[in-house]
């Protein structure tokens, strides 16, 4: 069995929920090949990571690297100029968390004592405090973590590193978008029609519950992996929170000023201010979110950080963990197969 063939039997995996694959008839006018050699059976394949000193586990999935067209094509309803013109790109083979990070997970590295509290990151401190619930009373058990900074989610992955012997990182743009495809090369991973979208995604259209007994439903995140999973095996890349990726976002990212394709999965590094401290907006964040519409929703939908986002915290200067307007922002990681080069950790990995 190739590593995408093993990938592909994970679509009918459960996902903590009824998780038969979707059709693929549909969803597959172009499907992603994968393309070289592939690690080798026995080596590249589905695990379950169980954090240490806790029975907090997370499964990731293997994704076989390959070649996609990254983009959407002028003419696909509800796209933005940022979306092209569509270019090829190469990925390689990574493993990429099934669902979303959730608050058991994030909340370790919060409550890691082993790790000093400092309001500024520097590679070992964890958060200080919140100043309010960062849940916003959606729940905690089984939901995805929101709420937190760029740099958070990329200090997140540098703890999980460190705490398992194993790299993570956030995923690049490339590696989310071809993810999130599976394969396909229509709007969504089951195909082009939004009307379709209630059955494997929650958006603003069908997320509404009642965050306390009696009271009227409102738009709200859902616990992860309760809806089918992508042909890949993969949960909730389409809505519930939009993604945290590794990458800068620039609105001309796939110009051809940036590299002739086919591109070597791109990306674009955070940059850094005159003094030296990382730039904070903009960031790229991916797939849309349990309070957006259909659109946002698509595989190739690009939306930029802004600073807005932090516009209630009472910090002075404003937090640089806590973006508390940003609600509807998670992340999920992933580990690459190929293991990195000091330089290339290093890129991922500074505050």
């Amino acid at each position: 069995m190739t590593a995408a063939a093993a990938a592909l039997l994970l679509a009918t995996a459960a996902c903590g929920g009824a998780n038969a694959a979707p059709a693929a008839a549909s969803a597959a006018r172009a499907p992603a090949e994968p393309q070289g050699p592939q690690p080798g059976v026995g080596e590249f394949t589905a695990y379950r990571q169980t954090m240490p000193r806790s029975e907090v586990a997370f499964d990731m999935v293997p994704v076989a690297g390959g070649r996609f067209r990254m983009g959407s094509p002028a003419d696909e309803p509800g796209r933005d100029d940022d979306e092209g013109p569509p270019i090829e790109v190469e990925v390689e083979p990574f493993w990429m968390g099934r669902c979303e990070v959730t608050w058991a997970e994030y909340d370790l590295w919060n409550t890691d004592t082993e790790r000093p509290q400092s309001k500024r990151p520097d590679g070992i401190a964890r958060p200080t405090p919140p100043y309010v619930d960062m849940t916003f009373q959606m729940g905690r058990d089984g939901y995805p973590a929101i709420g937190m900074s760029h740099v958070a989610a990329r200090q997140y992955c540098k703890w999980l590193s460190d705490q398992t012997g194993r790299f993570h990182r956030l995923p690049t743009e490339a590696e989310w978008e071809y993810a999130c495809r599976a394969g396909a090369a229509t709007a969504y991973a089951f195909g082009d029609d939004p009307a379709r979208l209630g059955e494997f995604a929650w958006f603003g259209g069908n997320s509404a519950r009642e965050l306390e007994r009696g009271a009227k439903p409102v738009p709200a995140y859902q616990k992860v992996g309760t809806k089918p999973a992508n042909a890949w095996g993969l949960c909730d890349l389409h809505g519930n929170v939009a993604e945290w990726v590794a990458d800068a976002y620039l609105a001309d990212a796939y110009a051809e000023a940036h590299g002739a394709a086919p591109r070597r999965a791109p990306y674009l590094p955070p940059g850094r201010d005159a003094s030296g401290r990382p730039v904070r907006f903009p960031h790229t964040v991916r797939g849309g979110s349990w309070r957006d519409a259909a659109p946002a929703l698509r595989s190739a939908a690009r939306e930029p950080s802004v600073p807005e986002w932090n516009e209630r915290d009472p910090q002075i200067p404003k937090s640089w963990w806590y973006l508390t307007d940003a609600q509807h922002i998670g992340f999920r990681v992933v580990r690459p197969w190929r293991e990195p080069t000091a330089a290339e950790r290093k890129q991922y990995e500074e505050p």
